[in-house]
């Protein structure tokens, strides 16, 4: 639930707070106050995409703000996701949002108190909040919109399967192509297949080990300077300890004349004692140096034979890097990823068939799915039609019905299976096509919504969709944007009840023109518009008793100071309010 909402810099919004109630919170004001800023403030909050166009010129920068409260079902996985930002949540338990969009648009986020990516508020939006406006009632006239409507009200395990076609969609979809690629293309693929298997047999025959280059470079090094390094290993030697030939003026015999002449006087003095310790750790490390330079003695050969060995295998590996990578590490991962290519080549019979009767299998895996997918699908229809159509005669269109027809999806020009016996078009959301249906009254047909519906029946017809989906759950939050536009008289005070009920179980936020159903608000807020100089700004207030009343009475009539329009409002109020507090409806109780 959105606790409050605070815009600044945005539009004809200089800087203004909303304080949000749970229940239905109504927004109104005059034409051009800026209520739309309202919606668009919502809209960044959650990812939507800023437009500096919007943004005022002093200070140059919008920005938005938000306090959410979470909902037990959203507080888990929303918080999960916010720690894993690197947000966290306040100290009450609230979520704090905040979107800045700067003139030259530039935008930045935060989540929780930390630098977000803007995605990431998208994201949440998706969890927390569903916005509704005109342009829904356009998205619910196309027919993918519908067919997904009809999968949300089917229901989790519907949309478990569905998401298993898809998935096997997607596979059947890439070894079809991989298998007419091959068949078109198999000239083509014969003759790279020639060129990587010349590459990998002459790689196969050198056989460069890993690292191979930079140890043979080593060793040739150590070869081709072996008389030096003898001369200066045994210099070292000799003068380290190595022997007779230095008598006592070698290092490791003088390092002992001092540590004896130290130990006479050990335990007199600490000082002395330590510097006889360390002494005796050089005593340790000179031995050590002298016993390596012996060992890399005799292991040390001016061997000719060897280093023109290396030479000439030094040489064919510089073969294969000219050809085929810079080391000998990249020819390895070359010689790896061409035996992959070479399986993805193959054309020969033997693979096109093992390839076909893959895809066959796949095809009939899908077939069969796409197959309960139209079941559940149909059978769904029936219900959701019924229930849209219940709510419709709510929404003063009694004598309304919705048919929701689930039709096989044509054949033409699309890749095809057969699904129930029939050749159907197959697509990555299944093999229909779902189509929304409204007949307005007893005896018309029933039409298409984008033939049998007008704008005031579309957004009857969208409020009773969304109240449908209300009992299955959904977004804590539900914002609607003028969707009453085209309707008035008892439609109009049917919209204002449908919404209030709605909001006993979501926080509802409706921008509207219609005093029938601002009536119905739990808390009314209106935008008013002044001017200061040359500059108009708009802020927000919540109206409560005789200014909410008269501000119904300026969108009833345009009169906010008559007397008869304050009365009429008046009356208004009190008849939602009764509404309120007597009206019960079953099909919202959460179950």
């Amino acid at each position: 639930m959105l606790e409050e909402l605070r815009i600044a810099g945005l539009g004809v919004i200089e800087d203004t707070t909303l304080p949000l109630t749970g229940g239905m919170n109504v927004i109104t004001g005059e034409t051009g106050a800026g209520k739309t800023m309202v919606v668009t403030g919502l809209g960044l909050l959650f990812g939507g995409r800023g437009d500096a166009g919007k943004v005022r010129a002093a200070p140059g920068r919008a920005v938005v703000e938000g306090r959410l409260r979470l909902s037990a079902a959203a507080a888990d996985r929303v918080a999960a996701r916010v720690a894993e930002a690197g947000g966290e949540l306040d100290g009450d338990g609230a979520l704090l949002l905040s979107r800045t969009v700067l003139a030259e648009g530039r935008s930045r986020a935060h989540v929780g108190g930390r630098s977000a990516p803007i995605g990431l508020l998208g994201e949440l939006g998706e969890q927390l909040l569903a916005v509704h406006g005109q342009s829904d009632q356009l998205r619910l006239l196309r027919p993918a919109d519908q067919r997904a409507a009809l999968d949300r009200f089917a229901g989790p395990a519907h949309e478990a399967v569905l998401a298993r076609y898809r998935a096997c969609h997607q596979r059947w979809r890439a070894g079809t192509a991989d298998l007419a690629d091959r068949r078109a293309h198999a000239r083509e693929r014969n003759r790279e297949a020639d060129l990587l298997r010349l590459g990998l047999a002459e790689i196969a025959q050198v056989d460069p080990q890993p690292g191979e280059d930079a140890a043979l470079r080593a060793e040739a090094q150590r070869l081709e300077h072996a008389e030096g390094l003898r001369e200066a290993a045994q210099a070292a030697y000799l003068a380290l300890g190595g022997g007779a030939e230095a008598g006592d003026g070698d290092a490791v015999a003088l390092l002992g004349t001092a540590r004896r002449a130290l130990g006479g006087q050990s335990g007199v003095d600490v000082a002395l004692d330590a510097v006889g310790d360390r002494l005796a750790e050089a005593g340790a490390l000179l031995g050590d140096a002298v016993a390596e330079l012996s060992a890399y003695l005799d292991q040390l050969d001016a061997d000719p034979a060897r280093l023109q060995a290396l030479h000439e295998r030094r040489a064919t590996l510089r073969g294969l890097t000219r050809k085929y990578a810079d080391t000998v590490d990249g020819v390895r991962d070359w010689a790896a990823r061409a035996a992959v290519r070479l399986t993805e080549l193959d054309a020969s019979d033997d693979t096109l068939a093992a390839l076909a009767q893959r895809c066959a299998e796949t095809g009939r895996e899908l077939a069969g799915l796409a197959a309960t997918v139209s079941a559940a699908r149909r059978s769904a229809a029936a219900r959701f039609a019924a229930q849209v159509s219940a709510e419709l005669a709510g929404l003063a269109m009694p004598h309304a019905r919705v048919e929701v027809a689930v039709l096989p999806r044509p054949a033409a020009g699309e890749a095809t299976l057969p699904v129930d016996g029939v050749e159907r078009g197959i697509g990555p959301d299944g093999a229909d096509e779902v189509e929304l249906r409204l007949a307005a009254h007893p005896g018309a047909p029933a039409l298409p919504l984008g033939r049998g519906a007008s704008g005031g029946e579309l957004s009857r017809v969208m409020l009773a969709v969304e109240v449908v989906f209300a009992g299955a759950g959904g977004p804590d939050t539900l914002v609607f944007d003028e969707v009453d536009a085209g309707v008035g008289g008892t439609a109009a005070v049917e919209i204002g009840r449908r919404l209030a009920r709605l909001a006993r179980h979501h926080q509802v936020l409706v921008v509207t023109h219609l005093p029938q159903v601002a009536a119905f608000a739990d808390r009314h807020l209106v935008v008013a518009k002044g001017t200061a100089g040359a500059v108009t700004t708009s802020g927000v207030a919540v109206v409560e008793d005789a200014d909410r009343a008269r501000e119904l009475a300026r969108m009833l009539a345009g009169l906010p100071d008559s007397d008869l329009g304050v009365a009429h409002a008046q009356e208004l109020l009190d008849v939602a309010a009764r509404d309120r507090a007597t009206h019960q409806d079953p099909s919202l109780t959460p179950s």
